[in-house]
């Protein structure tokens, strides 16, 4: 596992495209990736931007700790988006890279990113985050208080860097009847598009605490279809041991 010091940069080897409908406002293979906290931005000289498309803002953050933060519109497709691109006009210290020759974009305000030929969702992938899928036989128990959600010998483990290890289980081995599809839909650069699922025991209805991928990314496919459950929220046993519940952002 790689530590990348926050607010430090590198040149990224791959094709970075980027539209608005179909006009193509990004087309780089001069990427600079910015470490932030999470994951990464997308930087890009403005020669590969089209800067014809975009306008001055007067919105101005001097605040923001990788420098004071200036704006543009973006004038394309379906009309304007207001403070779409973004630059820092300089460094606060001088150990901290000069990001002021190259333009960044909030990743909603285009409509489609791409890595070479392949869409990219949510945000840039780091290259030192590492998804890993594995089919496993251990005993998995999934259960909230005394009712069982899932019972398995046949999970699929999913490791992705810094995060805890993922079970998703066959729905063969989900007493579905607790799962209630949720309107939420999330998204994930390294695993594609989810849908959630609230779990309802009794009364009592626990908010969008499992999902599924039905249509994982190519690298992805062995947890096609499979039900995961937050192991924040729920409790595992792995082989007749309680696991504890990690601390993460979703706990």
């Amino acid at each position: 596992m790689y530590d990348i010091p926050t607010y430090t940069t590198e040149p990224s080897p791959k094709w970075v495209r980027a539209f608005v409908d179909d006009i193509p406002v990004v087309d780089s293979r001069n990427v600079m990736l910015f470490f932030e906290p999470y994951y990464p931005k997308y930087f890009f000289p403005q020669s590969d931007v089209r800067m014809d498309l975009l306008e001055p803002s007067e919105t101005r953050d001097p605040e923001d700790p990788r420098g004071e933060k200036i704006y543009w519109h973006l004038r394309a497709g379906d009309g304007l988006r207001k403070d779409a691109a973004f630059t820092y006009r300089q460094p606060p210290t001088p150990d901290q890279a000069d990001m002021s020759a190259f333009i960044s974009f909030r990743w909603d305000a285009l409509d489609a990113w791409f890595e070479e030929d392949d869409q990219v969702y949510v945000h840039p992938r780091n290259p030192y985050t590492r998804v890993d899928i594995a089919r496993s036989s251990r005993h998995i128990r999934v259960s909230i208080g005394e009712t069982e959600l899932a019972n398995t010998r046949r999970p699929v483990l999913l490791w992705e860097t810094r995060l805890p290890t993922r079970y998703y289980i066959p729905r063969a081995d989900v007493r579905t009847e607790h799962l209630r599809l949720s309107e939420t839909v999330t998204q994930c650069p390294y695993k594609g598009t989810a849908e959630t699922y609230s779990i309802v025991v009794g009364d009592r209805i626990y908010q969008d605490h499992a999902w599924s991928y039905p249509f994982p990314i190519p690298d992805c496919a062995k947890i096609e279809g499979l039900i995961c459950f937050y192991s924040e929220k729920v409790d595992i046993t792995e082989d007749g041991v309680l696991l504890p519940r990690p601390q993460s952002r979703w706990s």
